[in-house]
């Protein structure tokens, strides 16, 4: 019976190019998680048009944004420790969680100095791919300044928005960790967080969410400015809600950048280095997965139902994914495993990522069904064919997972499929789609992008990172276990 549950599923995710993808519909976004345009572009003009409204700022969005803040962290500190410390060996756990926090507050801190305003500003000469200093420190940025939601006319606060993003920044960096765990520096990692961000992430951010907003698009006139304007990958006309290719995608690829460069852990491919504990990995998954809800869903700007679009989507891609993967694995390897479901269910939330306010629910399925196996078969044949050592398969799901979503973004957000469309801001809202081939084309050209960007700079990153500290712990250290080498603790006394 399971058998022909899979093949029939198998069967539907074969066809998702085709109807099976049922989704329709129209509107919050033209670049979903298109930063809104920068203060500047919403501020009142000095004279405004007689006809002009004013920005308005509702108190439901607000309490949705920072409600999505504050669980967008929670998929940080403890989600995605507990996630990534559960699966690495006992002896590594200290290190692994504290390389989690390290790397958060470091994005912080580095997102307030010059991380919003390399993402989110005008870049000059620059504006295709990487942004100004205007608002390093967060200058100009106080409680009276707004950004654009992806309404005309609608607005939320600044400081809630630079809250928003600055979880992504920190998420994006902390993922990475996975491809290196338990064999290296705490200070490789400490100048890796520093640097990843300004040379790959803040620049990504910026040439896939850069816009004009939809106060600047719902004039015609402007549309040879609005094009002029945005980051290289909106220019494309690609597609991304919450950071397939930002987020996921770029981690992936960085961390399979670090993975190679500091060499397999000791011992890799010739002695067993199972998850000491699937508890914490399972709690964490949990975590990640109510956490991810804040991710998409607000990434839509406002409560309303492109934001229950993206919550639902969110319930139904992981749940496809892990059971999609689970029924793969009892068929080629005999037994359903616990890390085989929650590993799947990360997948699925990975590949609904960039179409979760694109894509109806059937599509969210579909993108779900074929992730699962894919994301298996690069985390067991392609990795062993390949034989690097991604420790707890960053790239296999990350990396294989965007690539899968911001692929899929381009057909299942097709309206004969029952997508949301693209909105046409110009047009009064109404929702467009160019056609599959050169919506997936548009996708196929942001990834390409991405890969070339995040592959290039986590090299340089990386190689500056190993230069300065010596990349990894010494055979020695390894043999023993990295939590006490490098932070005089262990996580659990006999």
């Amino acid at each position: 019976m399971l058998v022909a549950v899979f093949v029939v599923a198998l069967a539907l995710a074969a066809f998702t190019p085709a109807p099976a993808s049922a989704q329709e519909g129209a509107a919050a976004v033209v670049e979903t998680i298109a930063p809104a345009p920068p203060v500047a572009a919403l501020e009142a003009p000095p004279e405004p048009a007689p006809e002009a409204a004013a920005p308005t700022i509702d108190k439901g969005d607000v309490a949705w944004m920072l409600i999505s803040t504050i669980i967008v962290l929670m998929m940080i500190i403890p989600g995605l420790a507990l996630f990534y410390g559960g699966l690495v060996r006992a002896k590594n756990i200290v290190s692994l969680l504290s390389q989690v926090f390290v790397v958060t507050a470091i994005g912080m801190v580095m997102w307030l100095l010059v991380g919003y305003s390399l993402a989110f500003t005008d870049g000059g000469d620059l504006n295709r791919f990487v942004g100004g200093f205007s608002k390093a420190f967060l200058a100009g940025v106080d409680t009276t300044t707004m950004v654009e939601t992806f309404s005309v006319g609608i607005s939320i606060p600044e400081l809630v928005f630079v809250a928003f993003q600055m979880t992504f920044a920190c998420i994006t960096a902390a993922l990475v960790l996975g491809g290196v765990a338990e064999r290296v520096k705490f200070s490789t990692i400490v100048v890796f967080a520093v640097l990843w961000p300004v040379v790959v992430y803040y620049p990504m951010a910026h040439m896939v969410w850069w816009w004009g907003g939809p106060m600047m698009a719902s004039d015609p006139a402007n549309s040879e400015a609005l094009a002029a304007g945005a980051g290289l990958i909106w220019s494309f006309g690609a597609l991304d809600f919450a950071g397939g290719t930002v987020v996921h995608i770029n981690s992936g690829v960085a961390a399979l950048v670090g993975a190679v460069l500091l060499g397999s852990r000791t011992g890799y491919r010739k002695e067993p280095m199972p998850p000491h504990n699937l508890t914490f990995t399972v709690i964490g998954a949990g975590l990640l997965w109510v956490g991810w809800v804040g991710f998409n869903a607000g990434s839509n700007l406002e409560s309303n139902a492109y934001a229950a679009l993206a919550l639902v989507n969110t319930f139904v891609a992981p749940a496809a994914a892990a059971l999609s993967w689970m029924l793969t694995e009892w068929i080629f390897k005999r037994k359903p495993s616990l890390l085989g479901l929650a590993s799947g269910a990360v997948a699925g939330l990975v590949a609904i990522t960039p179409a979760a306010g694109f894509a109806g629910p059937v599509g969210a399925l579909m993108l779900g069904l074929v992730a699962g196996p894919i994301c298996l078969f690069a985390c067991s044949a392609l990795k062993s064919w390949l034989k690097y050592d991604d420790s707890l398969d960053v790239f296999g799901i990350h990396g294989i997972g965007g690539i899968v979503g911001a692929i899929g973004t381009g057909i299942v957000v097709n309206p004969a499929f029952g997508g949301a469309g693209i909105v046409d801001y110009a047009a009064g809202g109404a929702a467009v789609y160019p056609g599959i081939v050169p919506q997936v084309i548009a996708q196929l050209k942001g990834v390409a992008v991405t890969l070339v960007w995040s592959g290039v700079g986590s090299l340089i990153v990386w190689v500056i990172a190993r230069g300065l500290t010596g990349g990894r712990v010494s055979k020695e250290v390894e043999s023993e276990g990295v939590d006490y080498a490098e932070h005089g603790e262990v996580a659990y006394h006999s």
